[in-house]
């Protein structure tokens, strides 16, 4: 039996002629190697017995083989699919938010909403198309960072990407990010002592089916007036010069608004109660 036990080890297990232990059955010419080594025993035990002492027997566990699929486990549970390794993600866990975006106020607002996502900036070219309306520009601009991501991402795993797009909007003219700080200096010009729009479009991207969900908020600002040192001297400060209209509600620029019409975290860069909203009716969240 030891041999035939070093013999299978080995892979050198063949045809065997030997008397069997007792409940071991042959099959034709062949022995069941599995069940002669559970009664197999090593000499080196046996020669390390003496006397009158038992002999340790070194018995080998032949490996447990699963369950096939349909047949009852000892716990009385069927099991109707076989295990499947590698998968590469876990199906029953809710897709992972991200945002298309770089703003830090865009972030801070769903940090402080208790909103776990990860951030992706989008590539895309903002320019306004001649003729176009602020609220298609806003969206059309929500709708491509949304895009650019998503295919960026894959639909496999499913992800809900979420864009917005905010500008500034006086009369017809919208007004972008400033380019260096005496633009800052002329755009904040143009609306202080005056009541501009703030438009943000917000669009929230299944990257899986491709289905979008929208919405776009407006707020009113009105500003009272400023001299033109004033400006410079915030504009000095650095903060305004990566927002629209050249200014920053949550910040020092604050002290040039006198009312706000709207949401406020819509004039920061997302309007955070309707973007909830739209995560939740999506069942992003």
């Amino acid at each position: 039996a030891h041999a035939l036990g070093v013999a299978a080890r080995e892979g050198k297990c063949g045809v065997v002629d030997l008397h069997l232990p007792p409940g071991v059955r042959r099959r034709g010419n062949r022995v069941a190697v599995a069940a002669v080594l559970k009664h197999a025993v090593d000499p080196r035990d046996a020669a390390g017995a003496s006397g009158g002492e038992n002999r340790q027997q070194r018995r080998v566990k032949a490996p447990d083989r699963p369950p096939h699929p349909g047949k009852a486990t000892r716990s009385g549970k069927r099991l109707t699919d076989p295990v499947r390794l590698g998968t590469p993600h876990d199906v029953t866990s809710p897709p992972v938010l991200l945002l298309a975006s770089g703003s830090p106020r865009r972030r801070a607002l769903l940090d402080g909403a208790g909103i776990r996502f990860e951030i992706q900036r989008p590539d895309i070219v903002e320019e306004r198309a001649p003729g176009e309306a602020p609220e298609a520009l806003a969206r059309r601009l929500a709708d491509a960072k949304a895009a650019a991501v998503a295919q960026r991402v894959g639909p496999v795993p499913r992800r809900w990407v979420l864009a917005a797009d905010t500008i500034v909007v006086l009369a017809d003219q919208v007004l972008g990010k400033p380019q260096d700080p005496e633009h800052a200096v002329e755009l904040l010009g143009q609306l202080v002592g005056r009541t501009h729009r703030v438009l943000t479009a917000v669009t929230l991207l299944d990257s899986a089916a491709g289905t979008p969900h929208r919405t776009l908020v407006e707020s009113t600002v009105r500003m009272r007036g400023a001299t033109r040192a004033e400006i410079v001297r915030y504009i000095a400060t650095g903060e305004s010069l990566d927002k629209a209209g050249a200014y920053a509600l949550q910040g020092a620029g604050r002290r040039f608004v006198t009312t706000v019409e709207g949401s406020e975290s819509n004039v920061i860069g997302l309007p955070l109660e309707q973007t909830l909203a739209l995560l939740k009716a999506a069942g992003a969240t």
